[in-house]
């Protein structure tokens, strides 16, 4: 059995087991990281150490804030296909509702599926009825993500990273 590195419940969906990081993520995540094709687009990617610290930050994020990223697994396999969570750093004005899916991954509404299952947790568990989520300007696949789940967008900017659009989130309480 896998020691568990966060305090993260194991919500499902209809497909989906998400579930706390556990160490064999890590060079999925890696992966993602150096060289998905998205992260290479944007001009984000990482080295295998700005990914191992990504890692170990988004575990510290259950510690400190009792939320952070689940790993995405379907049902009948534990290979991680991605991370979908609440993030609230130190410098954010609201805490976010974030995803991104590992190579291969993506195109299945796994994303979309996720995010809801989250949402619903982070209204009921932790009382947050706003979210938002930080999308790049240029990224149109979360910017749909964020459509199916009925956030909008005025284009604000935000503070933190001005190439992100803010997406406000209905409240869960709506």
């Amino acid at each position: 059995m896998t020691q568990a590195l966060t305090s993260a419940p194991l919500l499902t969906t209809e497909r989906l087991v998400l579930r706390g990081p556990e160490r064999g993520d890590l060079p999925a995540f890696t992966r993602f990281i150096t060289s998905h094709p998205a992260m290479v687009a944007q001009g984000e990617t990482g080295s295998e150490s700005d990914a191992w610290f990504g890692f170990i930050a988004g575990i510290g994020h259950w510690q400190w804030h009792g939320f952070g990223f689940f790993i995405l697994t379907r049902h009948d396999s534990n290979a991680p296909l991605g991370r979908v969570g609440l993030l609230h750093h130190s410098a954010w004005p609201q805490t976010e509702l974030a995803w991104h899916l590992f190579e291969g991954a993506e195109g299945h509404g796994y994303a979309t599926e996720a995010a809801i299952a989250v949402r619903r947790w982070a209204y009921e568990q932790h009382g947050i009825a706003q979210l938002v989520s930080y999308i790049d300007h240029t990224n149109t696949a979360s910017q749909n993500v964020a459509r199916r789940l009925g956030a909008t967008t005025d284009g604000t900017r935000a503070v933190h990273e001005p190439d992100a659009e803010v997406w406000q989130h209905m409240s869960e309480a709506a």
